[in-house]
């Protein structure tokens, strides 16, 4: 038998395992990444300010979030391109110059938001150095992204993003009113004041965030370029059945455990800041408060430890997925498995944005409050550029056969929909 020959099945034997844990990467990672600080930071206000008000967000949000980011992963492992080169070959170069300008500020901010809680956090802590432990976790990040594959310390430092379940701990050590928790997620009861149409679209923006998209459509290409048997569908469809399997399995996977997470966040802190009155939510401390039931004196390092381990998490991925865009609007080399030297200008842009973030440690804006203000940024420009997405989707230019299906391409629209329905909502029940 020839080597061509041994290597295909070989090939068809690993895509048909995608049940396997092996197989889970981009979605799971994207999944992780999405409970970063700016997700602690708003969950906990929506928890702590209205109860279980508006745990029905989190239910609406993850068909949707799941379809839109399964759709982001269609794109990048049919065509073997990230989003922002497929939008450049069937929109008009401004308009994705525009869109790529929008993610680049809002990641920025994000990153900032981050950094800046990170360091809260810390101080908490070692009770000192706040700026100083910005700045160098600034600096590790940049260097981390530079000389070490981003897969390898992600799968370290997901050993600090499991104290988030922590907060899955605490819902079931306390006495909860169940029925509300229930009313909660159908949405009876649901509030509609200027404050809660904000949270709402904090919500969805820190839930469905667009540096996602890019970032999971970035990595399928990465992981096409890791294996040189595999091509893009566009390419070899006869790799699809066992290609959209895994994507599906991966994808559904991360966004679950994200939400699950989500919902548990936002219970625990309803169950304990808001039914003690404390209903918003200022500082690192006091977001800490809701897992003393758990921990007690330890809460504060329990906290610290998922802040700062999402943060180191997340900030590749906000970085990165705007380095991903820029570069490929600008046809520069990309991907975080090249030396700086081979793909200065990718991370230029990496380092950029993180640079740029660190001014908000000196804006005199607290940590949370800007988290909680990146998710709503986020929220609103996500909608041009899920709309855009779902433009490249539906593009036979680009997809050929694989264009997304009719179940897919109703989800991804609604989802669309709904992030401008809140978003309008949000701005109208502002003005009237």
């Amino acid at each position: 038998m020839s080597d061509a020959a041994a290597a295909k099945p070989s090939l068809r034997k690993r895509l048909h395992s995608a049940a396997h844990l092996s197989q889970l990467g981009p979605g799971l990672i994207t999944g992780a990444a999405d409970d970063d600080p700016s997700g602690i930071a708003t969950y906990s206000q929506g928890g702590a300010q209205f109860g279980f008000g508006l745990l029905w967000t989190l239910v609406l949000t993850f068909p949707l979030m799941a379809a839109i980011q399964l759709v982001s992963a269609h794109i990048g492992r049919v065509t073997g391109k990230g989003l922002a080169s497929n939008m450049t070959e069937v929109m008009p170069h401004g308009v994705v110059t525009t869109l790529v300008a929008l993610l680049f500020v809002a990641n920025t901010i994000n990153v900032g938001a981050d950094l800046a809680a990170m360091g809260e956090a810390a101080k908490l802590v070692a009770g000192f150095g706040e700026h100083e432990f910005t700045i160098a976790f600034a600096v590790v990040s940049v260097l981390l992204q530079m000389f070490v594959a981003y897969k390898r310390y992600a799968r370290l430092l997901t050993v600090l993003t499991l104290s988030l379940f922590a907060y899955v701990a605490v819902v079931f050590m306390l006495h909860i009113d169940w029925s509300a928790v229930g009313l909660g997620m159908i949405g009876l009861h649901a509030e509609l004041s200027p404050a809660a149409a904000t949270t709402i679209v904090a919500i969805f923006g820190t839930t469905i965030s667009p540096y996602l998209f890019f970032w999971q459509s970035a990595e399928e290409v990465e992981e096409l370029n890791h294996h040189s048997e595999e091509k893009p569908l566009t390419e070899d469809p006869a790799e699809a059945p066992g290609a959209f399997s895994r994507m599906r399995i991966d994808t559904i996977a991360g966004m679950a455990i994200s939400n699950l997470v989500a919902l548990a966040i936002m219970i625990s802190t309803a169950a304990t800041l808001h039914a003690a009155g404390r209903t918003d939510i200022q500082t690192a401390a006091q977001a800490a408060q809701a897992l003393e039931p758990l921990a007690g004196k330890f809460a504060f390092l329990l906290f610290s430890l998922g802040i700062i381990g999402t943060g180191m998490l997340a900030i590749p991925v906000l970085a990165g997925s705007a380095a991903y865009a820029v570069s490929e609007t600008q046809n520069w080399k990309e991907g975080l498995d090249n030396m700086p030297w081979q793909a200065r200008g990718f991370y230029t842009a990496i380092a950029a944005a993180v640079a740029l973030g660190l001014m908000i440690d000196y804006s005199g804006l607290d940590p949370i409050k800007a988290l909680y203000w990146s998710a709503v940024v986020n929220g609103v420009i996500a909608v041009p550029m899920m709309a855009a997405m779902m433009f490249v989707a539906g593009s036979r230019k680009k997809m050929g056969a694989f264009t997304a299906g009719p179940a897919l391409s109703i989800l991804g629209w609604t989802s669309t929909a709904m992030m401008a329905a809140a978003a309008a909502a949000m701005i109208w029940v502002s003005l009237v």
